[in-house]
């Protein structure tokens, strides 16, 4: 196996924004508490452990007791939510949707960046104890979202109606996707413990939560990881004060418009990830999550009957908690909360949302987490890597656009080099000197040079790309190769992280596949991963 690095604004797949904070850009160290650098952490444990409180501890660990009463756990997932009782004890937290079959392979990857985090700072910090947490996302309503993944370029989805939290909705109908999904992996004994992982998480688990429970602890029962579920009464009594700050005083929707605006004057590169409102909470209850709107002194669920005076919801909130479901923007601060946790490990969006809320955390005295950009990677088999290397094309070339990467090799192939940039740049020099001779003469003949420069222009990029039209139709073999194998590497022209299924992985390589991810990914290397197959 070989492992490549490359940075991420290399790979034309990442914000600039994402970009230069893995850059450590100055002028967006206002966004953030710490960098994600080893010695960041030791500042972080810091802060957090004068913060986060003995009763806070007992809480969660009551809670994570009761979430697995009836979860097999390893010995090491056991040992880890014990140690959540001591004070010497922090979290290192990814989270993520519940897709059907984890979905795409980067669920894996944040997981695997964060297990491998928690062994780096145990190396470098060993006075303290750090858990890897993979939080579900199960009061999320966007069904559509994670009702299906992809397979061999396959499709395949659960199709059912739903409402509400989706972790409360139960496994029925799942029975016709492992039928389609039996009938198309085949026979190998790979493809054997596929089947049986897919049946034992969703044929034999009653609801959404309980299965993915199930799927995450399966693949990763060797690692000790902790699986939080926020839809948690006890947990969400804790969060109690917050919601309220959030709800009567507003005090998230005002810091992080301000945030925005910051942001907005740093660079116009850096588009808004999400916009707060002025209550970032839902009303979960029934089978309904709906967003609660201050109206007319009442507080209404909207398109429900529903409504509350002031009086009556704070009522609600300590008799209920577990009624109220954060946002996007809440739910970072209820993890924050619950946990005792160092850092959030997320892909490019969710850390340039987390860019937004430090001013909010600060408002509400919860200390801001590290955020770190979890390791993205690409997996090269040994047959791809072997038609790379016959037809000369780097592990930087696959992720050119495919445009530029059948111009850069026909250039390279047929010897004849068709870059027109001198002959443009001789171009710009003849009309600067008559642009100079337009001046001392008569300006209104400026229009005429300019609109005389612009034509010219515009024949030599079309003969340019008549002439490589031309090399490509006599490389037309080569091009359909080169277009062929990037869009089997990258399919539909996407990362393949985010299209692919770890299934298709799992089949080739088996119960090899996740120690050879853990081997490749190291979560503190900001840069892009390539893993080839010898």
């Amino acid at each position: 196996m070989d492992i490549d690095c490359l940075p991420l604004e290399k790979t034309g797949y990442f914000s600039k924004l994402i970009c230069d904070y893995t850059a450590k850009d100055p002028k967006l160290n206002t966004l953030y508490n710490r960098f994600p650098d080893i010695d960041g952490f030791k500042g972080q444990i810091e802060e957090k452990g004068a913060h986060f409180t003995q009763d806070q501890r007992d809480v969660l660990y009551s809670s994570m007791q009761n979430q697995y009463k009836n979860t097999d756990t390893s010995k090491g997932t056991a040992a880890n939510i014990k140690l959540l009782k001591e004070k010497n004890t922090f979290t290192i937290v990814t989270g993520h949707q519940l897709n059907l079959f984890t979905g795409p392979l980067y669920f894996l990857y944040k997981i695997i960046s964060t297990i491998n985090l928690t062994k780096q700072l145990k190396k470098q910090y060993p006075a303290s104890n750090f858990v890897p947490i993979y939080w579900m996302a199960t009061e999320d309503h966007d069904f559509d979202e994670i009702n299906y993944f992809n397979f061999k370029g396959l499709k395949f989805q659960w199709n059912k109606e739903a409402s509400g939290a989706v972790g409360h909705l139960p496994t029925e109908g799942l029975e016709e996707v492992f039928a389609l999904y039996s009938k198309t992996i085949g026979d190998s004994n790979n493809a054997k413990k596929l089947k049986e992982l897919f049946e034992n998480a969703y044929l034999k688990h009653d609801n959404l939560t309980d299965a993915i429970r199930f799927l995450a602890n399966e693949i990763f029962k060797d690692y000790g990881l902790v699986i939080v579920d926020g839809d948690d009464i006890d947990l969400k009594k804790t969060l109690i004060p917050y919601m309220k700050k959030d709800i009567f005083e507003q005090t998230a929707f005002e810091k992080v418009s301000e945030t925005i605006k910051e942001i907005e004057q740093i660079s116009s590169d850096y588009p808004v990830q999400v916009n707060p409102r002025e209550i970032n909470y839902f009303y979960l209850k029934d089978g309904i999550r709906e967003r609660i709107i201050e109206s007319k002194e009442h507080y209404i669920v909207n398109d429900t009957s529903i409504s509350f005076t002031k009086a009556a919801l704070v009522e609600e909130m300590n008799a209920h908690p577990e009624r109220f479901s954060p946002n996007v923007i809440a739910r970072p601060l209820y993890q924050e909360v619950i946990l005792p946790n160092l850092c959030y490990i997320g892909g490019g969006g969710e850390i340039a949302y987390w860019l937004e809320l430090k001013a909010a955390f600060e408002a509400m005295n919860v200390p801001f987490p590290i955020l770190l950009v979890r390791n993205s990677a690409l997996i090269i088999t040994e047959k791809q890597a072997e038609k790379l290397e016959r037809m000369n094309i780097s592990k930087s070339d696959i992720f050119l656009k495919q445009n530029s990467l059948i111009n850069k090799k026909i250039r390279e192939i047929s010897n004849i080099d068709i870059d027109f940039s001198p002959q443009k740049k001789l171009l710009e020099e003849q009309f600067k000197n008559l642009y100079a001779l337009t001046e001392k003469t008569d300006k209104s003949f400026l229009g005429a040079v300019k609109a005389q420069e612009v034509k010219q222009k515009k024949g030599l990029n079309a003969l340019e790309k008549r002439l490589l039209q031309a090399q490509k139709r006599k490389l037309k073999d080569h091009v359909v190769r080169m277009t062929e194998l990037q869009n089997e590497i990258f399919p539909n022209q996407s990362l393949q992280e985010r299209q692919l299924n770890f299934s298709e992985f799992y089949l080739a390589y088996g119960e090899d596949l996740v120690p050879m991810l853990f081997e490749a990914l190291n979560p503190l290397d900001l840069s892009f991963t390539v893993i080839t197959q010898k």
